[in-house]
């Protein structure tokens, strides 16, 4: 029995492991996430009992109270974490994770450094990363936790030698690293490069606007992932350096797509200040800051374009999530499909606050997902659309990143809801998005603006389709 619990415990691993990549795959397509998930915490339950049962745990009381609680405490999470705040909460937890894996490296250091034996040079480079990665992603995603929330500015933040700044601690970093591979006994040089560290993570984020938070969310994701791999090298565990190197890996993958979808380099993402993060301004009716005029409808004259068109695109957006409207426009739609007209929803990866915000709101309203079209599979059919409904977005169907080769979003792919026959944008005012630029198709001819709060207005047009 005792031999085989080894061998045991690394084929439970392995099919961990297996429950992971196919956990992974699923994910990939809406219809089949939640059965992903699903498999991927049984693999996860699998990996934990295969785990506690190793007769390396010195512990296991220590571990039930911190199971317990932690249980109890996501669970309180989970459950009041309003939707619209499901981007903030993921920062928590990837910075959570960084921490976690961290205090690994930092428990492991303080147990070795009361020994008499040499600490081995894998594990002390293993620590050092581990540190690292671990220190950037907990003070990283605090900070972009911080801005998501309105605790501090959305906006970039950036003073004089920002970046020579920047470069020093990296050195200093590095200097300590390799004083530690030389003199690991050292306790003062070991806590300055976790300060160092955990600086790293401020300076990194902070300046970053508002209109970056997707990629920066989904990179500190990967960031997290390979934090706990760089632990699992320290405590020797090869699933937690499987599972790891998987978050890294997919959190790496989203985030190239996400700068696609920006058609924006990650380097230009992390070094450039872009988006204000600032959404004030005009606050109701036709007025802004711009000369140009826009024509503005009622719910009544809203309801008969809707009505009568054969074909709705409905394209959500931030302000969808904020006023909480996707089962508003869940009614709406189900009206409309009764009365011989065909909806779909667009898709843009970054729309909202978080990759994938707007399918998790849509399918916490049930929205089937065959309705659900993604930007490239969108595109080609606005041409033969009546009615674009634009709800709350505003970056993601601006022309000018299309049209206008002087503005900062130039370049960037959006849903051209511009080509449909007719558009209505529902939203407060004439405010800019994240990105801090006025949007041209406000002041388009076949554009029309239904001024309000989203799930009011959406309402008001519940209630006049009916009356059709």
């Amino acid at each position: 029995m005792i031999d085989f619990l080894p061998t045991g415990i690394q084929l439970s691993y392995l099919i961990a492991a297996s429950l992971f990549i196919l956990g992974l795959k699923k994910l990939g397509s809406p219809a089949t996430a939640r059965q992903g998930n699903v498999v991927a915490a049984v693999g996860m339950l699998l990996a934990i009992v295969a785990t506690l049962l190793d007769r390396e745990v010195l512990n296991y009381e220590m571990i039930l109270l911190g199971l317990s609680i932690g249980s109890v405490l996501g669970a309180i999470i989970a459950y009041k974490v309003q939707m619209t705040d499901m981007p903030q909460m993921v920062g928590l937890l990837n910075g959570l994770g960084g921490a976690a894996s961290a205090l690994v490296a930092v428990a492991e250091f303080w147990r070795l450094l009361g020994g008499s034996q040499p600490i081995p040079i894998d594990i002390n480079i293993s620590m050092l990363l581990d540190v690292l990665i671990g220190g950037v992603t907990f003070t990283g995603s605090m900070v972009a936790f911080a801005k998501l929330q309105g605790i501090m500015s959305g906006s970039p933040i950036t003073f004089p030698f920002q970046q020579p700044f920047n470069f020093l601690l990296l050195i200093a970093y590095l200097g300590g690293s390799a004083y530690l591979l030389v003199e690991p006994h050292n306790l003062a040089v070991f806590l300055g490069v976790v300060i160092v560290s955990l600086v790293l993570g401020v300076m990194f984020v902070i300046p970053i606007g508002g209109g970056d938070m997707p990629v920066v969310i989904s990179l500190l994701n990967s960031y997290s992932g390979l934090a706990a791999s760089a632990a699992g090298f320290v405590v020797m565990n090869n699933m937690l350096i499987i599972a790891g190197a998987l978050v890294g890996a997919s959190g790496i993958i989203l985030t190239q797509i996400m700068c696609k979808a920006m058609n924006r380099s990650l380097v230009s993402v992390l070094f450039s200040a872009f988006g204000t993060g600032n959404t004030s301004g005009a606050t109701g009716g036709a007025t802004g800051t711009t000369d140009k005029s826009v024509r503005s409808i009622d719910p009544e004259e809203g309801a008969m374009m809707l009505g009568y068109a054969r074909s709705v695109v409905i394209v959500p957006g931030y302000g969808m999530a904020v006023a909480q409207a996707q089962h508003s426009i869940r009614e709406l739609a189900d009206i409309l499909e009764r009365m011989g007209v065909e909806v779909k929803y667009a898709i843009h990866p970054v729309a909202g606050r978080m990759p994938g915000h707007m399918n998790v709101l849509l399918a916490e309203a049930n929205v089937p997902y065959e309705q659900l079209h993604d930007m490239d599979d969108i595109n080609p059919q606005f041409d033969q659309t009546d009615v674009a409904l634009v709800i709350g977005a505003n970056d993601v169907v601006n022309p000018a990143a299309r049209s206008d080769t002087n503005s900062p979003i130039y370049g960037m792919p959006i849903l051209e809801v511009d080509k449909a026959k007719q558009t209505i944008v529902i939203k407060r005012g004439m405010s800019t998005g994240f990105a801090g630029v006025d949007n041209d198709l406000f002041y388009k001819n076949k554009t029309t603006m239904l001024f309000g709060g989203a799930k009011d207005m959406v309402a008001k047009l519940v209630s006049e389709v009916k009356q059709l």
